[in-house]
Order: C-alpha cells, then structure tokens, then sequence
C-alpha cells in the first residue's frame, strides 16, 4: 500500500516523522473525542502541545476508486480548506497536514492532523441550555460570524450545532469551524445565505434572534424577507430529518424481528 503525506511548510523535518509515527501507530492511541460509525477523532500529545487525528471511513468500494482518481479525499479538503479559512481570517484549529493511503487501483484511508483546541462550548449547547451564561450575546455574535462566512464567499455545507467551537478569551468570543471536508467557496446569494442557517436550530426563539442579528448587517434584504426565507428552510430541513428518522427506525425494527 502506498502512503502520500502532506505537511504545512512550518512543520520541521523532526517533527514530521513524529506525525508519521502517530498514524502508524494510529489504532493504539486511546484518547478519544469522537468514534462513531463514520470517523474516530484522537488526541496525541507531542511536548506539551496536543493534536487531533481525524481517521476517516474507508470509502465504499465505488468511492475508493472515485478517490483514488478522480476526488480529492476528505482528508486533503480538510487540509486545504483549513489553509483557505485562514487565509480569509476565519478561525479553525491549526492545520498540520494529512495522510492517505492507496493502492495502484484503489483508495484506502485517510488522516487528517490539526492542533486540539480547548474551547468553552459548541453550538449544541446554545440550543439544549437557554440558560446558558451570555446566551443572546453569544447567539448574536455567532450570527455575525456567520455573515461574516458568507461575505468571504464561505459556503459551510455542514454549518451544523456541532461543527462550530466557541472559546472565550477574556471577554471577547472566538468562534472556530471544524469538519471542513464540505465547503464551497463562491458568491453566496440571498438564498443561499438562508439555506446555510437550516441545520443550526429548529427552536423559533433562537431563529428569531439570529434574523434580527442578521438584518443588522444585511441590508440587501429586510427583516421580513429575511424571517420568511430562514424559517422556510429551517423547517424545510427539520422535516426531511425526522422523515428519515422515522425511516430508519423502520427500517432497523424490521431487521432487528428478521433475525
């Protein structure tokens, strides 16, 4: 099997061969943040810095040959987009590089190396805790930040609870993207704005804030184009999602009584 390794030019020599050592040796690291049926995200600690390994899910037998030749995989995105989002001033944990795996025919795995980044909260825990200490203000101040995506042409595809990272620095709020794999980069229309707040919330109260945040720094359209086109799409999406909810646990009682 063939490895293709990619580093950032300020990752010295010494230091890459400690990240190759660390994919190898990828399977026997217990740290944790994240194994589910897609991923597993580890931390590794080098001196006294720590890292993310993002191990992505072999593809399918048709996307390891799609890979292989002709897309680029999730690990390199990540890379490339990380690099991107600094460029344009936008916060993600430090890219380091990323590995891939292959065969003369096939795709196989891929990594994804970025620094661990310590933060206070997501997303996700606006939406479960409306008690949540500075709630309005950080839902406010998230809300620009997210504009401030779509004037630097960033279309988040998965601009989703988990997917944004919130540290507090003294009394200033920093937000930082992660899973980057699925980004877009172009002129975002009025449309296109609306449809990125779909997976964020399905709560109108919090909707509510982020459309009158967002009116305030986007004066093409007003506050009642704005409610109607976001709700639109927030409800659009919630609906799709609990279709297929419903769908799969039919789907998984059924296989569950056959056997």
């Amino acid at each position: 099997m063939k490895e293709h390794r990619v580093f950032n030019a300020n990752v010295y020599a010494e230091r890459q061969k400690t990240f190759t050592l660390l994919i190898h040796n990828f399977d026997a690291h217990t740290r944790r943040i994240e194994n589910g049926n897609r991923n597993t995200i580890k931390i590794v600690s080098i001196g006294e810095k720590e890292y993310n390994i993002k191990g992505f899910k072999l593809p399918n037998a048709v996307n390891q040959f799609v890979y292989r030749f002709f897309r680029k995989s999730k690990a390199e995105r990540s890379f490339e987009f990380a690099n991107k989002l600094l460029s344009l001033g936008i916060k993600t944990p430090e890219p380091i590089g990323y590995f891939e795996y292959t065969t003369t025919f096939l795709f196989k795995k891929s990594f994804y190396i970025s620094e661990h980044l310590n933060y206070d909260l997501s997303f996700r825990e606006l939406i479960e805790d409306k008690s949540y200490p500075a709630y309005e203000e950080i839902l406010r101040l998230f809300t620009r930040f997210t504009f401030t995506l779509h004037e630097n042409g960033v279309n988040f595809l998965d601009h989703s609870p988990g997917n944004t990272l919130i540290k507090r620095v003294g009394e200033v709020y920093e937000f930082y993207l992660v899973d980057l794999n699925r980004m877009r980069f172009h002129v975002m229309s009025f449309e296109d704005r609306m449809k990125n707040f779909a997976k964020l919330s399905p709560r109108d109260y919090m909707l509510d804030i982020m459309i009158d945040e967002y009116s305030k720094v986007y004066t093409a359209k007003t506050k009642d184009e704005i409610f109607e086109r976001m709700h639109y799409y927030s409800y659009k999406f919630s609906t799709a999602y609990m279709k297929r909810e419903r769908f799969k646990k039919k789907y998984f009682f059924w296989r569950k009584k056959k056997r």
